[in-house]
């Protein structure tokens, strides 16, 4: 497919090697705004907003990929595959399983679990292990060490059901170690792979599953500064 696509309207070579992907469109904007110099918005197609610029005098760009497997396999199919992206570092929130993580936590999903069929599509002969990138999985913990930010690191689950009808769900996956619940990782990490290109997925803890913490709209957008600048120092 030629670019612009259904969803993209970017240029060819606007998208550096590496971009960022925020959930939330104006999470994007918030990042373009407040750390990149030179910003253009690229993208705004059904309000997914992508934005170029510079970070520390190097390209970057960032590209919303909205709620969900199925926006997430849109936006990184067509950014691996028709604007010749390499690495994908999705930046998002995610609802603490674990105990052991709270409000703000910084979580690296070394692996996404899902209650997703998106494997299907693959028609492969078994079941899939989606799995991040050792590459990016390392440029991330230098990056945090350099900032000194800790990191916590393990399986996410990525859900298709945000209000699901099980009570017990969470603490199954719990028993299995699971850190965090968030929506998108599993397709990101499918589609690098298929695609022979990276991924990685990092969640700022937003609530807790099992005591009800949680954060505001707003504070999601704009509050997750650290994991922002993780990823911006991974990018250039």
């Amino acid at each position: 497919m030629p670019v612009p696509t259904p969803h993209i309207t970017a240029k060819a070579g606007e998208y550096t090697k590496t971009v960022l992907m925020p959930g939330d469109p104006l999470r994007a904007k918030f990042i373009a705004e407040n750390f990149l110099e030179n910003a253009a918005q690229i993208n705004g197609v059904r309000g997914m907003l992508g934005y170029a610029g510079t970070y520390k005098n190097k390209p970057v760009s960032i590209q919303g990929s909205g709620m969900g497997m199925p926006s997430m396999g849109i936006y990184s199919y067509e950014l691996f595959n028709f604007y010749d992206v390499d690495n994908i570092i999705r930046i998002g929130s995610a609802g603490a399983i674990s105990a052991d993580l709270d409000i703000g936590d910084i979580v690296l999903g070394l692996g996404a679990c899902t209650d997703s069929n998106y494997a299907s599509s693959f028609n492969l002969p078994g079941s899939f292990a989606p799995i991040a990138s050792y590459k990016l999985i390392q440029k991330a913990q230098q990056s945090a060490d350099s900032l000194n930010i800790k990191l916590s690191a393990g399986n996410l689950l990525s859900t298709d059901v945000f209000y699901g009808d099980d009570e017990n769900a969470m603490r199954m996956w719990l028993k299995m170690g699971v850190l965090a619940v968030e929506m998108e990782a599993a397709a990101l990490y499918m589609n690098a792979a298929r695609a022979g290109k990276s991924a990685l997925c990092i969640c700022t803890i937003s609530d807790t599953i099992f005591t009800g913490k949680q954060l505001s709209p707003e504070a999601r957008e704009k509050t997750f500064t650290q994991m922002m600048e993780v990823a911006l120092e991974m990018a250039v």
